[in-house]
């Protein structure tokens, strides 16, 4: 017997065909993400409506493995267009390709270059916190301001860190503190300090820094005590960090954008030292926007607005500076807190292996494990078993998944055979079964999220037939 016909419709128009209408068991709540595998059901989610209204989840956290260019970072340019219609503010604190810059413009938000040329952060300016903190006053300002001094020292703990490739000792702290403190009393309002007023400030030892060293009015231990961080903080000037960090910022995040992409794709993949000190110095940067944002609205003063964060390609981060590896940490035990979900993005979970110590490897670990939503592209099935002892998968979804991994056929077309596993994804929370979803993109999403630019065929200016090697 054949089976019969189906169509699928919304309750209103198929009410009067009862009993034989049949609801559907996927989840309707969230950005549009595609058609089950099986049923061919809507699936709508996100780690922010989960959380929030769905309640699926404990914490707005997504983290998504997959082999390359099977469209994990389509789905999740889909994600941040669905959510920026709902007011939420997507911030991509670190696009390293750049994968989101394209989808941010057309959503009307900021996209900011840091690099050697076409940008720069001064890790002094206390930015948004401080204009919050300014315009809040009071006891919550003070607050706030106190938080913004703890955010522009540990910035320029990080990079002194990167510089050294060692963590900076308590004593050296405690006179970056005191100076940073000095800084701010005498630097005239409207302005922000640089790192060469940093530098003036310790070689000149004011006493409130010379108080710190123990220098007991004696110019030779205060010389002693400051002389390693000195050296440090003129090698961050004249060494390759000079360029992007010494000077003005040269583009602020507009607290009232709709979203807000943080270029570093112009920063060469073997410029390790830059890309960390960027990465942080966009976190930094980033992080203290939704800390002002959350400020001003506990004030009163602007309304509440929630943000998603992305961190894509999140090996190259990671085995950047061990301190990164520490914020992403922080980051995913606090997003409740913070007021922010986020999507991490990688292709195995051995990344968090390649760590250079044992404590950074654990921390990395346990991203999927705290995650609120994992969502598996392709993968290997070595992979699928070690995945399943974390998250809880069944043989047959790890037969599924595995099956996306394989390779496309031999076809005559090779242009227009795709790997099975592109646009396929198996979305995990907790011990539920999973969700095998088809994700179909439109043209515009093409157009704005396409990762294989630079293999388009060259187009002659005068319009004749590009020959290559397969003629």
């Amino acid at each position: 017997m054949d089976p019969p016909s189906m169509w699928r419709a919304t309750t209103v128009q198929a009410c009067g065909l009862w009993p034989f209408a049949a609801g559907s068991g996927a989840p309707m709540t969230g950005v549009p993400l595609g058609q089950h595998l099986y049923t061919g059901a809507t699936v709508c989610g996100d780690p922010m409506s989960w959380f929030t209204r769905a309640h699926y989840i404990s914490n707005p956290s997504m983290f998504m493995l997959g082999m390359p260019g099977l469209g994990k970072s389509t789905l999740v340019n889909r994600m941040l267009i669905g959510l920026a219609a709902t007011g939420v503010v997507p911030l991509v604190l670190g696009d390293l390709k750049p994968d989101y810059a394209d989808t941010v413009r057309a959503l009307g938000g900021q996209v900011i270059s840091i690099g050697r040329g076409v940008g720069g952060v001064n890790v002094l300016d206390p930015g948004a916190m401080g204009a919050a903190a300014r315009k809040i006053g009071g006891e919550a300002g003070r607050v706030l301001s106190a938080e913004t001094h703890g955010r522009v020292l540990n910035m320029v703990a990080a990079l002194v860190t990167i510089v050294r490739d060692r963590a900076m000792d308590d004593h050296e702290q405690s006179v970056l503190s005191a100076a940073l403190h000095h800084l701010r009393e005498r630097t005239p309002p409207g302005r922000a300090p640089l790192l060469p007023d940093l530098v003036r400030v310790i070689a000149e030892g004011p006493e409130r820094v010379r108080a710190v060293t123990l220098d007991r009015g004696e110019e030779t231990r205060y010389r002693d005590a400051v002389d390693p961080l000195h050296r440090s903080l003129l090698g961050i000037l004249d060494g390759p960090l000079g360029d992007t960090f010494a000077s003005e910022t040269s583009t602020r995040i507009d607290l009232g954008s709709p979203a807000v992409c943080m270029d570093i794709s112009r920063i060469g993949e073997a410029d390790t030292q830059l890309t960390a000190a960027a990465m942080l110095a966009a976190w930094s940067d980033g992080l203290g926007t939704v800390a002002a944002s959350h400020a001003l609205a506990d004030a009163g003063l602007t309304p509440r607005r929630w943000f998603f964060t992305v961190l894509d390609e999140l090996w190259r981060p990671l085995r950047a500076a061990s301190g990164i590896v520490d914020r992403i940490d922080a980051l995913t035990r606090l997003n409740r807190t913070l007021g922010l979900g986020d999507a991490k993005i990688t292709h195995t979970l051995k990344d968090a292996e390649a760590l250079g110590t044992d404590a950074d490897r654990v921390k990395a670990r346990g991203f999927v494990e705290r995650a609120g939503m994992v969502v598996c592209a392709g993968l290997p099935r070595q992979e699928m078993e070690e995945l399943g002892h974390i998250v809880g998968l069944s043989r047959r979804e790890i037969e599924l998944v595995s099956s996306w991994s394989s390779p496309p056929g031999w076809a005559a077309q090779g242009d227009r055979e795709e790997p099975p596993g592109r646009g396929r994804f198996l979305i995990k929370v907790g011990g539920r079964p999973g969700i095998p979803i088809q994700v179909a993109i439109t043209d515009t999403e093409r157009h704005l999220h396409d990762t294989n630019k630079r293999w388009a065929a060259n187009k002659p200016a005068d319009g004749s037939r590009h020959v290559g090697f397969s003629e």
